[in-house]
């Protein structure tokens, strides 16, 4: 059977998050979930096509779970991917949205607008989360009807909460580096990946996803070493580095330093 499919990758600590955007997607007729289960102990009962992968040595393994996850859609005969982040509900028109674009823009790696819900959101109703509308200001939002062809730059902005592929589109991509493990850069290296590739980027009006609220640092001091060891992966890939600001912030806090060409602890 073709049609769309949402790949969600999800652990215990997002699994209430995750259950409500369930909860929206079982009321879309003739769509398929698949989840991936992160953590090492067994999954609970889970919506679709579960797959369990334990993390790896330095952590979750977000970016060969979303392989994964990808590869069981199309083996199960799906012809497009969309990827939703477990914190992430889709707005009304997200998958009507994605299905359309896809058909204009089959080659392309298709990108919704995200909106972050306040810690007081309440509701979950179609007029709730319209009322909510307010998309992430640093990514274009384009009408309702409307795609936007990213130009280069723009590839920098790729996120992994909301996005959509087709299946021949999404293997000329190769997928996500399995090189990282933990959190921070694999969507950047993604990113680098399709402007390498000629993979065009599209901005896709309309398909709204809505973030749900948990707390967050700014610095993520709980992923430091994620992000040191990540942002060298990167480095040594492409040749620039990824997540500076954050790095920067480290490195004014005294907790990294940058040597002989690379960040680096400070003990």
């Amino acid at each position: 059977m073709n049609g769309p499919a949402v790949v969600t990758l999800v652990s215990a600590a997002r699994l209430d998050h995750a259950q409500a955007q369930w909860a929206r997607t079982a009321e879309i007729e003739g769509l398929r979930q698949v989840t991936v289960w992160l953590d090492e102990k067994s999954p609970p009962r889970l919506p679709g096509t579960v797959i369990h992968l334990p993390p790896g040595a330095n952590g979750l393994r977000l970016a060969v779970g979303r392989n994964v996850g990808a590869q069981a859609a199309i083996d199960g005969g799906a012809d497009l991917l969309v990827f939703l982040d477990a914190d992430c509900l889709p707005g009304n028109n997200l998958i009507e949205r994605y299905c359309t674009a896809s058909r204009e823009h089959s080659e392309a790696m298709l990108c919704g607008p995200v909106t972050y819900l306040p810690e007081e959101f309440v509701g979950t109703t179609p007029a709730d989360l319209e009322r909510a509308t307010k998309p992430h200001s640093a990514r274009p939002n384009p009408t309702d009807t409307r795609c936007e062809l990213a130009p280069a730059d723009d590839y920098r902005l790729f996120w992994s909460l909301s996005f959509a592929v087709t299946a021949p589109t999404w293997r000329r991509s190769g997928g996500f580096s399995e090189l990282y493990e933990g959190y921070g850069g694999e969507d950047t290296d993604f990113a680098a990946t399709l402007l390498e590739r000629t993979i065009p980027l599209v901005w896709v009006g309309g398909a709204h996803a809505y973030h749900q609220y948990h707390p967050t640092q700014a610095p993520p001091w709980q992923h430091l070493d994620d992000i040191v060891r990540n942002a060298s992966i990167f480095h040594s890939r492409w040749g620039s580095w990824p997540m500076e600001g954050w790095l920067n912030a480290f490195a004014k806090a005294g907790a990294i330093r940058f040597a002989d060409g690379g960040w680096m602890r400070v003990t």
